[in-house]
């Protein structure tokens, strides 16, 4: 395994994201080589952190003012042992290689969790879509389909929404799809209800979070009502873990964009959740706007040349880091134990450094890792394609219903493979370790390819 890490570093030495997650997994997933020497023989460790396929290409567009601008557009087609390649499109201009194959390789492993066959794979572009008029946005997503389209299919790979990638994002692109290949099929994920999308999509990823921390913390015969939460973000995941804990009796203390966070001791309920929703997604303003509307919260700015972020320091039950990957760093999970917080579950992909998570499973904090705890996004999209494929849409009630025995299932498969293991309560060397063996026996049953 170490001789894989050097490996890696050497041959990605600028893919600092990358070599962290495949760091965080190869820590835990060492005893089931001991097991299965066939996975050693049949270099399924180098197989699995190669992607299948990595796809670079130019995205030109024309801005309004008629100014021909130049972005970078990316998708990792990383395995598909289980089924097509499967992952968001994120559209930020922190977007490059490592960070997209990193989400790509933990992509992989999140879908195995999901019982749903999926492989794994991301993409997106440099491209940042903030501050851009909806016809700007629908030319740069028309441009960046016309080289796409070739390389996926709803039998072959089915991209979805992720940062900066909403339901107007995948309008554009969905149309643009449909020109080009004169189809009309589940080739993407998080579409609108009115021609192909699925009921619970938009809270699938929040609400399927909540619904696993509930599973955490029923191991120790507790429940989330009454509990104090941190929530970082204010995007789509934060926004419906913050609904979802409302309706389960938590009391969520805080949300966060880029500029800053907000701190309400009195609790962010259901009225003004409804507030952030509308600042958020239709006037597309500061969460800083929320301390003026509300005069009982803080407003914290990100300060200059920060070690750790504030928002973190706070006393509380329970934190859903649910904004974007590196959250998290040491100080800030030192604060969190120090804070009285005794469940983490992430909301991000990949929101805790690996600094921080061995903190957190030092201290015995129940610690749900992304790949299991916010793998109820993917899941609905798989649902989608189901509905998708059988050309029929499922009621709110059912989708939920199929969302929430999933993340129970995750949990147990979780437990189950970390006692197997030796490791029992260990949510992240059980998640990687079931979700591992799944997709290495896979490709072992289909030969060297």
């Amino acid at each position: 395994m170490d001789e894989i890490l050097s490996k890696i570093r050497e041959k990605d030495s600028d893919q600092k994201e990358f070599q962290q997650a495949v760091e965080k997994v190869v820590t835990t997933i060492k005893p089931i080589f001991d097991r299965k020497p066939e996975y050693r023989r049949q270099a399924i460790m180098e197989r699995i952190t190669e992607p299948e396929r990595v796809l670079i290409f130019r995205v030109p567009w024309m801005d309004d003012s008629g100014a021909v601008r130049i972005n970078r557009g990316f998708r990792i087609q990383m395995n598909s042992a289980i089924g097509p390649y499967k992952g968001g499109l994120r559209f930020h201009p922190t977007v490059n290689l490592g960070l997209l194959k990193c989400l790509a390789f933990e992509q992989v492993l999140k879908n195995a969790l999901t019982t749903l066959p999926m492989g794994g794979g991301k993409g997106g572009s440099d491209f940042d879509p903030r501050g851009k008029s909806d016809n700007e946005v629908m030319r740069f997503c028309q441009s960046f389909m016309t080289e796409l389209y070739s390389h996926i299919g709803a039998d072959t790979d089915v991209p979805a929404g992720d940062i900066g990638v909403g339901g107007r994002e995948i309008g554009y692109l969905f149309g643009m799809y449909k020109k080009l290949t004169r189809t009309f099929s589940g080739v993407l994920t998080g579409k609108n209800l009115g021609w192909g999308g699925s009921l619970i999509r938009p809270q699938a990823t929040g609400y399927g979070c909540v619904y696993f921390a509930a599973e955490m913390l029923g191991t120790r015969r507790q429940a989330l009502e009454g509990k104090s939460c941190l929530v970082s973000g204010s995007g789509n995941v934060a926004q419906y873990t913050v609904e979802k804990l409302n309706q389960m009796g938590a009391k969520v203390l805080t949300l966060s964009d880029s500029s800053g966070y907000i701190y309400d001791e009195t609790g962010i309920d259901a009225k003004k959740m409804k507030y952030i929703m509308e600042l958020k997604n239709k006037q597309r303003g500061r969460i800083s706007e929320y301390a003026e509307h509300y005069k009982e919260a803080q407003y914290i700015p990100v300060a200059p040349n920060r070690t750790h972020n504030p928002l973190w320091a706070h006393k509380a039950d329970c934190a859903f880091p649910s904004a974007t990957q590196n959250e998290i760093n040491g100080i800030d999970a030192a604060n969190l134990v120090r804070g009285g917080v005794k469940l983490v579950c992430e909301g991000a992909n990949m929101p805790t450094t690996l600094e921080g998570a061995d903190i957190f499973l030092d201290a015995g904090l129940l610690y749900g890792p992304a790949k299991a705890a916010n793998a109820g996004g993917v899941a609905v999209s798989g649902l989608e394609m189901s509905q998708n494929s059988i050309r029929m849409g499922w009621p709110a009630q059912k989708v939920d219903e199929v969302l929430h025995e999933i993340m129970k299932t995750i949990h147990k498969t979780s437990l189950a493979a970390a006692d197997e293991y030796g490791v029992s309560g260990n949510y992240v060397a059980g998640a990687n370790i079931a979700s591992f063996v799944k997709v290495a026996d896979a490709m072992l049953d289909q030969g060297l390819v």
